[in-house]
């Protein structure tokens, strides 16, 4: 299972896991540390450069940016009128500041260039092949399949949530701002955490009885090649220049 469905013949889909994590770490750690408008603009440019060679499913993408976006400006607004500095406008006693807003369009570029970049390079890619390609880094082996299995099972909690909502609902439950409501929802939380552990138990006796034994099995055999490192030498150059944006 994947976050992003895209087709197989893809350029990024082509490449190792290994380099698809480590270009998508060190993208996003040089984004969240890029200030200027040049290197902020040319971040949004190479995310969209990931969509193009990843290709993920433009409906899912466009989705997940639309709910991060509505989220995220709504942190613009609060920053705009709540960081002190030159007055942008003013409407009676409410004021917004050049930097609230300088603030906030930088946190919306920094988060709409690295989400579609980690789409195209992580959440197009299996889970068994993130945990395989973490451990190949050297991310501890524990650490690994956490992060793995979080990432596999994180939509079937959230089916599980939704079919007990659904249960809820049927039977008539309307959320009020009352004690009845905080208590069916603290037994919701409640009976979801149960379902996981219950759910996590039987997963871990299914891996036992195949023959799991705390390392990745991956179908596929994966070398770094030629289009690897062609890859690898782009993506270097091109955080370098974000990198000699922002600092010149």
């Amino acid at each position: 299972m994947v976050l992003f469905d895209a087709p197989p013949d893809s350029v990024i889909q082509r490449l190792d896991p290994r380099v698809r994590v480590a270009t998508a770490f060190a993208f996003a750690v040089v984004v969240c540390f890029s200030r200027s408008p040049d290197a902020l603009g040319f971040a949004l440019v190479l995310g969209f450069l990931a969509v193009v060679l990843g290709r993920p499913s433009l409906r899912q993408l466009l989705r997940a940016l639309l709910t991060l976006n509505v989220f995220l400006g709504l942190l613009a607004a609060t920053l705009i009128v709540s960081v002190p500095g030159r007055d942008l406008f003013r409407l009676g006693p409410l004021a917004g500041s050049r930097a609230g807003f300088a603030q906030g369009m930088t946190i919306l570029c920094r988060a709409n260039a690295i989400v579609p970049a980690v789409a195209s390079l992580l959440g197009t890619m299996e889970p068994a092949y993130l945990g395989w390609a973490l451990a190949g880094l050297g991310v501890p082996t524990r650490l690994a399949q956490i992060l793995a299995f979080m990432v596999r099972y994180v939509e079937v909690i959230h089916v599980e949530y939704h079919r007990l909502r659904d249960a809820m609902a049927l039977r008539c439950f309307q959320a009020r701002c009352d004690c009845h409501t905080l208590r069916t929802f603290g037994h919701l939380v409640g009976l979801l955490l149960v379902r996981s552990l219950e759910r996590a138990q039987r997963i871990v006796d299914a891996m036992r009885c195949r023959g799991f034994t705390g390392h990745f099995h991956v179908l596929r055999v994966f070398r770094c090649g030629v289009p690897d490192a062609i890859f690898a030498a782009l993506t270097t150059a091109a955080l370098a220049l974000l990198i000699f944006l922002e600092v010149q």
